[in-house]
């Protein structure tokens, strides 16, 4: 596989109306299947892991970045390896240090004026080390708090989206329309897809969709396809999760436990998460066949 930047990934994703998944293998063992479908269907893949995920499943970053950069030459295609979700700099110096070649810091829990701050200290240290980086602009919720709507208080204010992306030159921006982490409870989730065409309309970086999982696919196209180019890097980790779970009949385990198991029992579980990755480039982001 080719290594390139995400935002070469998105740029031409724009162009061509699709999205580009952004899946959370959350351990070592995953990311084989998400490249083994990201070759089968001919499309390009971010592998990523968040700074929670580092310590719910007890991998380190060079762990992560180690295992990819030794399998991902035997495919064919195009991936980048992104770390996802992760407040402090130091967590974003390791990973950029082993080789991710995108970061988000994630400092949308602090005041604007400090988001800026540490979004423009990290940009500073990505960039000379040839990283790129994805922040987040308002607050983007957890499923478990969702029942019909999400507190619009928290969504991206397209005039601040403007000023933030000017201040911090940040490469991608994850933007709060209404999507959350997890599950949604709700068949049809309220996305405000008005007011993704505002920020489009003032932000010319990429724009991401974290809370890809349970979306139905017709709302993410609607949001890929807003004139001008919507949405373009999408967010999927619960759903991988699941499918492994379900097929291994267990709960959450470590990485190193997850290696310890069964060969056959693990390579089964493997290919359920394959499934749902390819599936999810066919049906869901488009991404199938645009290599």
């Amino acid at each position: 596989m080719e290594f390139v930047k995400v935002t070469q990934m998105l740029r031409q994703a724009e162009r061509g109306g699709y999205g580009v998944g952004a899946f959370s293998a959350r351990n070592t063992f995953l990311i084989e299947y998400v490249l083994r479908a990201a070759q089968e269907k001919k499309s390009p893949v971010i592998v990523q892991i968040s700074a929670n995920e580092f310590n719910w499943f007890q991998v380190t970053a060079k762990e992560f970045a180690d295992r990819f950069f030794e399998i991902y030459q035997g495919f064919e295609g195009k991936a980048a390896l992104h770390l996802d979700h992760t407040r402090d700099l130091e967590t974003i110096k390791t990973a950029v240090d082993a080789g991710f070649n995108s970061v988000m810091i994630d400092a949308s829990q602090k005041s604007f004026e400090e988001n800026i701050a540490l979004t423009r200290e990290t940009v500073l240290y990505a960039h000379e080390r040839n990283a790129e980086v994805e922040a987040e602009l308002g607050r983007i919720g957890a499923t478990d708090k969702i029942e019909t709507d999400n507190d619009e208080s928290l969504y991206t204010v397209p005039e601040e989206a403007e000023e933030f992306v000017e201040r911090t030159g940040v490469d991608t921006l994850a933007v709060s329309i209404g999507t959350a982490h997890g599950v949604y409870p709700v068949k049809n989730p309220k996305i405000d897809l008005e007011r993704l065409a505002r920020i489009r309309g003032r932000v010319d970086i990429p724009l991401v969709l974290h809370g890809g999982s349970g979306l139905p696919a017709e709302t993410v196209q609607k949001a890929i396809s807003i004139n001008g180019g919507g949405v373009s890097k999408i967010n999927i980790a619960t759903d991988l999760e699941q499918a492994f779970l379900k097929s291994l009949g267990c709960g959450r385990k470590l990485n190193s436990e997850i290696w310890k198991l069964d060969q056959a029992a693990r390579s089964k579980a493997g290919e359920a998460v394959q499934a749902v990755v390819e599936d999810k480039m066919v049906n869901f982001v488009k991404s199938a066949g645009k290599l």
